[in-house]
């Protein structure tokens, strides 16, 4: 492999839970910011962690807390639709305190964001919004449906699952495809395999490429949290890109493997990390901290030196993930790192922090 890395418009899903929501919410595909910088050296050390890996101390975590409610409830306010979405991630996090800034995004007029808000509402089980989400059912818009369909079942409410077939075959758009797909795996019923195997031969030719290759992944994802291991391979085989406009796909692998928890994965995973073409150059830093991300979920946390690299890079979108980074590793500046960063001038830096601190508080 000897091509050169540009920047990468990978889709990164650093605190967002849908399959390309937030290309809807923007309106403009699934693209980040993020730019390919050489970094310092290192690799993820193959030593074993704890498998949580929400490392920073109760202490710090409770001192910082109330300053993330804080942002996150301003965010939620915000006139950008994709912070909004932000925000109601983030507040799945600690429901109970911020129901408001959930059920708001369940109103909201943008689309993108009622999606978002459906499918935290259902990550988090909030039975009180039951009812909210499941009038979503009725959405115009599919991506939306697909959501509310999730969060109404797992907030109790009985719900028709066979939209999400409709959209995942029928639908043109890439963004409720993938929705659909990311809803079927998460509700994780084996009836849904055979749907999912007869997607996975569809050449869906209304689709550029880039985003077939992405809708085939999360296809593979799902057949495995439905107990389907012969896709593992087609997950691992899209962490080797052969040119540019596999970048994306890669990053989504990694996050993939973090989340099916593929701990057969890690050697490919640390490979990756360490990996340098014929000129020194590594992967950027998009791909990078996702594997120190996926590599912590894997029981192997002691990667935020990887988050060290990029903390102060350019692009606000690869400091939001170093602040995911931050958030589900361990090192003794996590803690101060993310009181830094949720003080960042970019909204985008502040809410991922505050989202980290949320998330990492939750699985204490």
């Amino acid at each position: 492999m000897n091509f050169q890395f540009p920047v990468t418009q990978g889709r990164l899903r650093v605190f967002t839970v849908a399959a390309c929501v937030l290309a809807l919410v923007a309106g403009s595909g699934c693209q980040s910011n993020g730019s390919g910088q050489k970094s310092g050296d290192g690799a993820p050390p193959r030593k074993n962690g704890r498998n949580s890996a929400a490392a920073l101390s109760p202490v710090v975590l409770s001192s910082l807390r109330e300053r993330a409610i804080e942002i996150v409830e301003e965010t939620a306010k915000a006139g950008d639709a994709s912070l909004r979405a932000n925000a109601a991630e983030a507040a799945s996090h600690l429901p109970a305190r911020l129901r408001p800034v959930l059920e708001a995004s369940l109103v909201d007029q943008n689309p993108g964001v009622r999606a978002v808000g459906a499918f935290a509402v259902g990550k988090a089980r909030v039975a009180p919004l039951s009812k909210q989400v499941a009038a979503l059912m009725d959405d115009q818009v599919p991506v939306v449906k697909a959501s509310a369909i999730y969060g109404a079942i797992r907030t109790g409410t009985a719900a028709d699952r066979s939209p999400l077939a409709d959209i995942l075959l029928h639908d043109p758009s890439a963004s409720s495809k993938r929705q659909a797909v990311d809803v079927l795996g998460a509700l994780e019923e084996p009836s849904a395999r055979a749907l999912l195997k007869a997607a996975a031969k569809e050449r869906f030719p209304e689709l550029p490429p880039a985003q077939t290759r992405l809708l085939q992944l999360q296809i593979a994802a799902a057949l495995v949290r439905l107990g389907d291991d012969s896709q593992r391979p087609v997950v691992r085989a899209a962490l080797y890109p052969s040119q540019p406009d596999e970048l994306e796909a890669a990053v989504l692998a990694v996050q993939i493997l973090g989340e099916l928890q593929d701990k057969e994965a890690a050697a490919q995973l640390v490979s990756i990390a360490e990996y340098r073409d014929r000129t020194g150059k590594q992967y950027p830093p998009e791909v990078r901290l996702a594997v120190a991300a996926s590599l912590a979920q894997l029981g192997m946390p002691e990667g935020s030196f990887v988050a060290e690299q990029y903390v102060a890079h350019p692009s606000p979108m690869v400091r939001a993930q170093v602040a995911f980074v931050y958030g589900v590793t361990k090192g003794r500046l996590n803690g101060a790192r993310l009181e830094q960063m949720m003080n960042a001038a970019e909204p985008q830096v502040r809410i991922a922090a505050a989202a980290a601190v949320l998330r990492a508080l939750s699985r204490q």
